[in-house]
């Protein structure tokens, strides 16, 4: 269930509610009873692996038949330039 931050327009308490997605924003201050706007929070990412998509999650075999068309079409450019 994710978390969500509030804050209070009025006596700028904030505070934090468990609920499901599709849960009504809460709409008053538990302190004041003022009204309250919902916070945003950057969403932390993580990278694992050495690199990126290429070097990481490829299967093996995609990334073999991927070398081999790359090197085909390096070959068939340096074979058209020494005619």
């Amino acid at each position: 269930m994710p978390t969500y931050g509030y804050q209070c327009t009025e006596c700028q308490h904030e505070f934090q509610a468990f609920q499901t997605i599709s849960a009504a924003p809460i709409e008053t201050c538990p302190k004041c009873n003022g009204p309250v706007k919902r916070l945003l929070y950057p969403v932390g990412i993580i990278f694992k692996g050495s690199g990126w998509y290429i070097t990481d999650s490829r299967k093996q075999e995609n990334a073999s038949a991927t070398e081999k068309t790359s090197d085909s079409s390096s070959e068939s450019k340096s074979s058209d330039s020494t005619v």
